[in-house]
């Protein structure tokens, strides 16, 4: 993972060269630049550096940025660049995510093509963290079945448990 705004452009391009594993480009810094700056834009610069997956934000988040702006975000990962080289980069949500945005996250991008980060979706789950991640795995099947969150939460302790703690 790097820190996208704090390692630049040159600091990347040099990591890009002796990486040997998938490199999580962290948008971290990016809510004093998103007041001037199109993500589109800024995202395309650092896939042509060779990210291979960047921070979106996400549904319903902690941070300032719309619901509006995060799929939009998302989807311009999704597309390729050029007609002739279908390269993408995969989205990445984040930001004070749970179980309960996963069928509006879904809905929105209309893919599963994501990494979807949960820490403390997970870690304060009542249950702990193995049904923190049930949880999450049952809200995306349901999601995924076009199944609503208070159905399949009817007969999965784990995600009625989860929507108890973090709303609906």
């Amino acid at each position: 993972m790097l820190s996208l705004n704090s390692v630049g452009l040159a600091g990347f391009s040099a990591f890009r060269k002796h990486a040997r594993l998938p490199i999580h480009a962290h948008r971290n810094g990016w809510g004093y630049l998103c007041r001037n700056w199109s993500y589109v834009a800024w995202q395309r610069l650092w896939r042509l550096a060779g990210a291979d997956h960047m921070h979106v934000n996400g549904i319903d988040n902690k941070f300032q940025e719309s619901n509006q702006s995060v799929i939009a975000s998302a989807r311009e990962c999704l597309t390729p660049m050029f007609p002739h080289k279908p390269c993408t980069v995969m989205p990445v949500f984040s930001s004070g995510q749970s179980a309960k945005q996963a069928p509006r996250t879904f809905q929105e991008l209309g893919s599963t093509d994501l990494i979807y980060l949960a820490g403390g979706g997970l870690l304060a789950h009542p249950g702990g963290i193995v049904a923190g991640i049930a949880a999450l795995r049952q809200a995306w099947d349901a999601a995924v079945a076009g199944v609503s969150l208070q159905a399949a939460a009817a007969s999965h302790r784990e995600l009625r448990e989860a929507l108890e703690t973090f709303g609906f």
